[in-house]
């Protein structure tokens, strides 16, 4: 941790603050590595006490099927892969987005590795990617290093971080969903346009990405008139969320296809945050589960986070985004155990807590963060290993 700490401030033994200043995303890109890697130490020695592989652990649950979808297309996955609900039809695999297994099953023949490895790196390059967008978005919010670093540090050791090391979409998006973001800070319009089209066939919470992205163009439009890479944004956000909601109905003939077996198979649907609020009030009233427990004040500092970050004076999009990848946690049905994993990308409710860190004592910053990554490392492994149903 103390190399984290050293590259935070840029006070390491060989580092200037001249040096930081140059090389500033090299150094996002570090802590984010320096984080993963000490969560995957921490992976590694539960799971060795646990006499399971580490890569085993990193490619299980929704990573198995994305493998699978990768290695043998949507149409011959093979049956023993099920969804929650324990069933398998030809439809099943279509409720997990296209880009990831057409990345890995890129990516494996030109390194020359098996899918696995594939995979896992896609999602390095990704995280690194995403770090590297985080600490531009920081800059523009707060123009002190040590603000955007902490950000960093704080995204890549939340707790279920650990999926961003693993075969699962969260680097992948997050890194899409960061740099749309920037675009639109800095009025790049095509480029915000393109980088929402991709994340729409990453993941189904691109949809706040899209309306995010569209509504700031948008309004581009309607203040300025005749802004046509603005106008061009707004229609190039949705396409790619669209084409695979499309496909997925032309596929199954229905138009609500792929929601069909979001309900069906994995019990996910919007219902106004009823089961939210019933697991809430159940955990807290039990506390039976540290999963649930963890989960539950997840989402309740995610509610919290999200308020902060509406009323503090940060670029609207970014509040949007967050706030509105929030609420959409909050109002889906679904398997609970995954609402601290769906609250990854939403990475600007941290912004509030690295400004707040970065405005103390270096020994409380320190401390503070240190303490939260060691914990979010803790219980990732945690859920990975001494829980058994999925995340």
């Amino acid at each position: 941790m103390s190399c984290i700490m050293h590259t935070l401030t840029g006070k390491g033994p060989k580092m200037t603050a001249a040096a930081a200043r140059s090389r500033p995303y090299l150094h996002a890109v570090g802590v984010f590595l320096l984080v993963r890697l000490s969560g995957l130490v921490m992976l590694a020695i539960l799971a060795g006490n646990r006499d399971r592989a580490l890569f085993d652990v990193l490619k299980s649950w929704d990573g198995d099927w994305y493998l699978a979808i990768a290695e043998n297309g949507y149409d011959n996955v093979p049956a023993r892969f099920v969804d929650a609900a324990g069933q398998h039809t030809p439809t099943t695999p279509l409720a997990f987005f296209p880009l990831y297994p057409m990345l890995i099953r890129v990516v494996a023949p030109i390194t020359g590795s098996d899918t696995v490895a594939a995979a896992l790196l896609v999602s390095l390059i990704a995280g690194c990617a995403a770090a590297a967008g985080i600490f531009r978005i920081a800059r523009i919010v707060d123009p002190r290093p040590k603000t955007g670093l902490l950000l960093v540090a704080l995204w890549a050791g939340s707790p279920m971080a650990i999926t961003l090391s693993m075969a699962y979409t969260e680097a992948l998006f997050t890194a899409l969903a960061v740099w749309a973001l920037v675009a639109v800070l800095e009025r790049e319009w095509i480029l915000a346009g393109l980088y929402t089209a991709i994340a729409g066939l990453a993941r189904p919470s691109a949809s706040v990405l899209v309306g995010t992205v569209a509504l700031a163009a948008m309004l581009t439009v309607f203040r300025e008139g005749r802004n046509w890479a603005a106008a061009a944004c707004a229609v190039m956000c949705p396409i790619g969320l669209f084409a695979w909601w499309g496909y997925v109905a032309n596929e199954t003939g229905s138009l609500t296809g792929w929601f069909d077996i979001q309900r069906a198979g994995w019990f996910s649907y919007f219902d106004g945050g009823a089961q939210t609020l019933k697991f809430v009030g159940e955990v807290l009233g039990s506390g039976n589960s540290l999963m649930e427990t963890v989960t539950v004040l997840a989402v309740l500092a995610a509610v919290v986070l999200a308020v902060l970050i509406i009323r503090d004076r940060i670029p609207w999009p970014l509040s949007l985004y967050g706030g509105g990848t929030v609420l959409m946690v909050v109002v889906s049905a679904g398997i609970s155990y995954s609402k601290a994993r769906f609250l990854i990308p939403a990475f600007p409710l941290l912004i509030p807590v690295a400004q707040g860190l970065a405005n103390r004592k270096s020994h409380t910053m320190y401390a503070a963060t240190a303490a939260f990554v060691l914990f979010g490392g803790w219980f990732s492994a945690y859920s990975l290993t001494g829980w058994t149903l999925a995340i």
